[in-house]
């Protein structure tokens, strides 16, 4: 693991118990699936990989795909590429056309702030979902817009056990 990596990784971590206090307070409808509710959800975008954490321990992981440019933080609309940074899966859609999503809250402040001094568009409407409903083929790969991609399986998975308001974490 590199040494950034690492040290980014332990304070998203530590971060991760301040923020997680806003996601605490939806989970009494979840099923109790681990030995703690799930309270931070961590990508990393080199790996395609999201991985659960319950109370500071990995209770699952994913193999996902990404944004068609995967390399980088997404910047503008329209540049297909994935987030990097702190958000929080804000709100929820069961009826996408993704078999379900969960929308990631970007842009935040910083990147409204990067997008105006550069006379950009942010772009937005960044979800995590499953695999397109009027599409059987199944995908695999890199081929979003910029969302993050699982397979139908572990969507709905995520959708069971990950409350709103739960902070996620995404590195390069």
């Amino acid at each position: 693991m590199h040494a950034k990596f690492s040290g980014l990784l332990v304070l998203g971590l530590l971060l991760s118990g301040f923020l997680s206090s806003t996601a605490v307070a939806n989970t009494a409808t979840l099923p109790k699936v681990y030995d703690a509710p799930v309270d931070l959800v961590v990508v990393v975008k080199s790996e395609r990989m999201l991985y659960l954490y319950a109370s500071g321990i990995v209770v699952e992981s994913f193999p996902i795909g990404l944004g068609k440019q995967p390399i980088g933080h997404k910047r503008q609309s329209g540049d297909s590429r994935t987030p990097e940074g702190a958000y929080v899966l804000d709100w929820r859609n069961p009826d996408s056309l993704f078999n379900r999503s969960i929308h990631i809250s970007y842009p935040n402040a910083e990147d409204i702030a990067w997008a105006e001094a550069n006379g950009v568009d942010p772009g937005g409407a960044i979800m995590i979902h499953g695999e397109p409903t009027y599409d059987s083929n199944g995908r695999s790969g890199d081929w979003t817009d910029g969302c993050i991609a699982l397979s139908d399986q572990d969507m709905n998975t995520l959708w069971r056990v990950v409350p709103t308001g739960t902070p996620i974490h995404i590195y390069p």
